[in-house]
């Protein structure tokens, strides 16, 4: 029997077969763009941070003080910076041994713009988790412009504008952790919230928290292990490991937790610097974070900070609040999902809400670090290649005191101490590096400049100026 002619059938395709709408080669937008945006956030950061340095905008505190930490790792020593007093191991100071992931990279490239692009690395990477959260809850487009008003959120742009902090590895951590936790995935949760211990002492609190708020949502025996395992690290860091590496013997900062006779109300509250703190970091997700449950996981940052005594942390400046920016804007995402569904308000609202926030974090942009790479940040210092030419007479190895503006500009291949502390100890540094402003150099900090007139009274030798850059010597009798 013949066969019967065969015509050619339509080709059909399997819903799982068909490219999203608007993808090339099958790639979605909606996966590519957290990574782009991420990939142009760590452009700039780097840009930034590297300029500065370059600029000799960088200082001995902290970018000096944690590359003889990393350098000491890289190097298989215990992490003793200098710069902090003879001999003092940092890990006395504040418990961060995750730095120790950075050294043999630094081993490589043993200058502190590894540590400076780590950082950039660092902070970018969190983009990624909150564009992805933002773009799951509402759309491709909304979504990448929730993760462009993270990536130029104050927070961020602060802590890329002051030197190198140990707090940059908790920034993706959290955002990764945190868009688990909305996504309801504990498990994942709990792993990446583990590592938290290890970058600072205050963050226990916090992954004590993710812990309390896995066991709120059903999840009771894993959440009790999480939250058990950040209240006993935080307790043993602070009482124990702190101590045992200080030279004191305790930990410098606990007195600033020690209650006062005010109200606990008042001294978290007031002064109304405080407030104002709020204000900023809610502002920038027009105020929709505050309608998730993830909001609440900032409160342990908050409240050590303001119950702190030290004004440095009340207010917006340096890097302390880069940790509450992916707790924030993952909270913003997470509401704007919960907000999802039919109705023509509710999306508005949700439109209305990003326009704000990318409103926000681009009108601010002028007074914010980032910028400068506008213009100023490819500007040359008009003291930089004089004080290259200055330090190009240090020897490798040297003893050196060094002004803080001019401390990480030789940590990575000299031993530096500071400028004048290390002046009245038992043993004086061979080389001084200092800048004078009476002689045409860079301005130097309130506590240096008395100091400068007794350098030659001291056996110190002038020996290379330039600008004002001035190196001495000791005279050896």
């Amino acid at each position: 029997m013949p066969l019967a002619s065969a015509r050619p059938r339509p080709l059909r395709t399997t819903p799982a077969a068909r490219s999203p709408a608007g993808t090339t080669g099958g790639r979605s937008p909606r996966r590519r763009c957290p990574y782009l945006l991420a990939a142009a956030f760590f452009t700039a950061y780097a840009a930034l941070s590297v300029t500065q340095h370059l600029r000799l905008r960088s200082t001995g505190y902290d970018l000096g003080i944690f590359e003889q930490a990393v350098r000491a790792y890289s190097e298989l020593r215990a992490p003793v910076a200098e710069l902090k007093g003879s001999g003092y191991n940092l890990l006395g100071d504040h418990f961060h041994p995750i730095l120790a992931t950075v050294a043999p990279l630094y081993r490589i490239f043993p200058t502190p713009v590894t540590l400076l692009v780590v950082q950039a690395a660092l902070l970018a990477a969190s983009v990624v988790p909150v564009t992805r959260l933002a773009i799951r809850s509402t759309t491709p487009r909304l979504g990448t412009a929730v993760g462009a008003a993270y990536g130029l959120s104050w927070g961020l742009q602060q802590a890329v504008g002051f030197d190198f902090h140990e707090i940059a590895f908790a920034v993706p951590l959290l955002a990764f952790c945190l868009e688990h936790l909305a996504r309801r995935q504990w498990r994942a949760a709990a792993v990446w919230s583990l590592p938290l211990v290890l970058v600072k002492e205050d963050l226990p609190l916090t992954v004590a928290a993710i812990g309390l708020y896995i066991v709120l949502h059903g999840r009771r025996r894993l959440g009790a292990a999480v939250l058990a395992y950040g209240l006993l690290a935080g307790l043993l860091i602070v009482l124990v490991v702190i101590p045992a590496f200080n030279p004191h013997g305790h930990y410098d900062y606990l007195h600033s937790a020690i209650p006062t006779g005010s109200s606990p109300l008042v001294r978290l509250f007031l002064p109304t610097e405080k407030l104002g703190t709020l204000l900023a970091l809610l502002v920038p997700t027009a105020f929709m974070a505050l309608r998730s449950p993830l909001v609440l996981l900032a409160l342990p940052t908050l409240a050590w900070r303001f119950w702190s005594t030290n004004p440095a942390y009340w207010g917006h400046d340096y890097h302390y609040s880069a940790v509450l920016m992916p707790i924030l804007f993952l909270a913003f995402a997470d509401a704007l999902g919960r907000l999802r569904g039919p109705g023509m308000c509710r999306s508005r609202l949700v439109t209305g809400a990003v326009a704000a926030s990318l409103t926000v974090s681009l009108v601010t942009l002028p007074a914010l670090p980032l910028r400068d790479l506008a213009g100023p940040a490819w500007q040359p210092s008009p003291w930089a290649e004089a004080a290259r030419q200055v330090m190009a007479a240090v020897p490798d190895g040297a003893d050196i005191a060094v002004v803080n503006s001019l401390a990480p500009q030789l940590t990575a291949r000299t031993q530096v101490y500071q400028f004048p502390q290390a002046l009245d100890s038992d043993r004086r540094p061979e080389w001084l590096l200092v800048s004078d402003p009476a002689h045409g150099g860079m301005p130097v900090f309130d506590w240096e400049l008395p100091r400068l007139a007794d350098i030659p009274t001291l056996g110190y030798r002038l020996v290379a100026e330039r600008s004002g850059i001035q190196l001495y010597r000791l005279v050896h009798d």
